[in-house]
């Protein structure tokens, strides 16, 4: 059977299909609950919350399923970055955005010390929740935290973009390795390398990983149909992971505009940009991401996101979508699914009419 792989050994799942989680505020309680009950994996993104809320979404996931679930942190890569940043730094990426907050007849902010949560409460708080799965972007958690997570026989997924990165999983002791193509969505997870460097495609990612590494990989970036994930199998990947799909159905948190552009008739023209957070990222392109793609001195996340927040809340309230990050990866086809249910059943019927399965 196609959906029998070592990825639905190790993380006890009917199908290999996982849901990516999604940073900020777009995960919910709905999705990652639909998806687990429908033989999946879902994930909860939870880089953003305090520990007491980690707390509460676990308990509100697990009176919603009893099936294999996924919480997953941000391993820090920024303080360095936030340490080097200058006042003068600040004044020079004022000139550059200077002209947008004027278009809008808005001040330029002053200079914010970001408010960080704290990986380490994170992870005591995850600890104590004691999930089924957890899953990481950006690293490695260090040593004393993986042996912590195993002695609760909690599965550990790692997230990879070259090469060497799956290899440092695979040496890590994880269980099984996310391989990030460019055609995902949000983030890139790099975390050896700057994320400029980290450009192979799924397909090619795949192939380089199964070979020279003995975890279980599941293939994300540009996957949204059935026909994506019997191609991902058949180049020898144990599963995939699905972001942008999920993050259009109604049951995923981000708003109701956002999903609207998602579900265009046309595919979608997305673009890797700094421009809205100071981390590379993929995101639908607007007017600022096309114009200032190429700009060096935006600042490091999450200064810029901060810095911008002002400006997309007025630019919305204008109802000018140019100035906001909508998150998408590549989709390999338009998307068209609302309900998670029907979107599952599609992919698993595309799935079965592919020749091999």
């Amino acid at each position: 059977m196609w959906n029998k792989t070592s990825l639905t050994q190790q993380l006890k799942l009917q199908y290999p299909i996982i849901q990516g989680p999604f940073g900020g505020s777009f995960s919910s309680v709905e999705l990652v609950s639909k998806v687990s009950n429908l033989g999946g994996l879902g994930s909860f993104g939870l880089n953003s919350y305090s520990p007491d809320q980690i707390l509460e979404i676990d308990k509100q996931i697990k009176e919603k399923t009893s099936k294999p679930y996924a919480l997953n942190l941000w391993v820090p890569f920024y303080k360095e970055a936030i340490t080097n940043y200058t006042l003068e730094d600040f004044e020079e990426l004022k000139g550059v955005f200077k002209p947008y907050f004027d278009a809008l007849g808005l001040k330029l902010p002053d200079f914010l010390e970001p408010q960080l949560q704290n990986f380490e409460t994170q992870i005591e708080a995850v600890l104590e929740a004691n999930p089924p799965v957890v899953s990481f972007i950006f690293g490695v958690p260090d040593l004393e935290i993986i042996k912590a997570l195993k002695q609760k026989n909690i599965k550990i997924i790692g997230t990879a973009t070259t090469l060497d990165e799956g290899k440092y999983i695979a040496s890590s002791g994880l269980d099984c390795i996310v391989a990030s193509g460019i055609e995902a969505g949000g983030h890139r997870a790099s975390f050896l390398e700057v994320p400029e460097k980290s450009t192979m495609t799924t397909e090619a990612l795949v192939q380089v990983l199964v070979p020279n590494v003995k975890l279980p990989v599941a293939a994300a970036g540009g996957i949204t149909r059935g026909k994506d994930i019997a191609k991902m199998l058949d180049l020898g990947a144990s599963g995939v992971q699905m972001g942008t799909a999920f993050l259009a159905t109604k049951a995923s948190n981000a708003s109701a505009l956002h999903k609207r552009l998602l579900l265009s008739e046309e595919v979608l023209k997305t673009s890797l940009t700094k421009v809205f957070t100071g981390r590379l990222a993929r995101a639908i392109e607007t007017n600022l991401s096309a114009a200032l793609m190429q700009e060096k001195k935006v600042a490091p996340y999450p200064i810029q996101s901060m810095f911008l927040s002002s400006l997309r809340k007025k630019a919305l309230e204008n109802n000018e979508l140019g100035y906001s990050a909508f998150w998408a990866g590549q989709p390999s086809s338009p998307l068209k699914y609302k309900d998670v249910e029907e979107l599952f059943s599609a992919l698993l019927e595309e799935i079965t009419l592919h020749d091999g399965f």
